[in-house]
């Protein structure tokens, strides 16, 4: 393995390990020692810094390795595209009424008939970053990718795992009930019932994010590739 693509590797590993770590069986003792507020400030900065080396890491690796397959076809374009506009709804629609979010109402939140895209998840937010990971495969299909939405992936849909066990403990009975009207697992056929709020601000989101992509990186993304 280079020498570029094990840094990205160990990288990687850190941003995922110190999550799951400070997430939870350090959680409890960093707290009561730090209190919330620093608990959450040291969070936020081992983040950071973690994510921050594993971008640096990732943009080190050269990019001469040929890729898998063809990532440039319209077809491959076309699939991730379609794929990033869920990911951009499910990523909207996570953000209101959520009881997996810190919020005093969390609790009451849970014990109400899902509603918008937790008709689809229980956990739209981790799987809105899966499929992130997903389609970047798709259309470049190099190792440095494949480790970099890997760890993204795995971090997400493990960690969606680990987050129902810590919720049925800190949260019983409510979160009980909000497991057994939801579902782990994204029901897709049910996404025509996210509602209107989720679909147009996904779209937009979605419009945004991919016009950047290609300010930014210089690579066209979404609609814009074909406009």
């Amino acid at each position: 393995m280079d020498e570029q693509l094990t840094v990205l590797v160990a990288a990687s590993l850190s941003f995922v390990g110190t999550h799951f770590a400070l997430s939870h069986p350090l959680r409890g003792p960093l707290v009561a020692r730090l209190g919330a507020g620093g608990f959450m400030a040291l969070y936020s900065l081992v983040a950071l810094a973690t994510f921050a080396w594993m971008v640096l890491a990732f943009r080190a690796v050269p990019v001469g390795e040929v890729p898998w397959w063809n990532g440039t076809s319209d077809i491959a374009w076309g699939i991730a595209s379609a794929i990033m506009l869920i990911a951009s709804v499910l990523l909207a629609g996570s953000l209101r009424g959520n009881p997996a979010m810190p919020d005093p109402r969390a609790g009451e939140l849970a014990r109400h008939t899902p509603k918008g895209i937790f008709k689809v998840t229980r956990h739209p937010m981790m799987w809105s970053f899966a499929l992130w990971s997903l389609a970047h495969v798709l259309v470049s299909p190099t190792m440095r990718v494949l480790v970099l939405s890997f760890a993204i992936a795995f971090l997400a849909l493990i960690g969606a795992k680990l987050q129902d066990d810590k919720k049925m403990v800190l949260m019983g009975e409510s979160w009980s009930i909000w497991e057994k009207h939801t579902s782990f697992l994204p029901r897709w056929q049910r996404l025509p019932q996210a509602g209107l709020v989720p679909w147009l601000g996904g779209t937009a989101l979605w419009l945004g994010a991919t016009w950047l992509h290609g300010a930014l990186i210089g690579m066209a993304a979404g609609l814009w590739r074909w406009i």
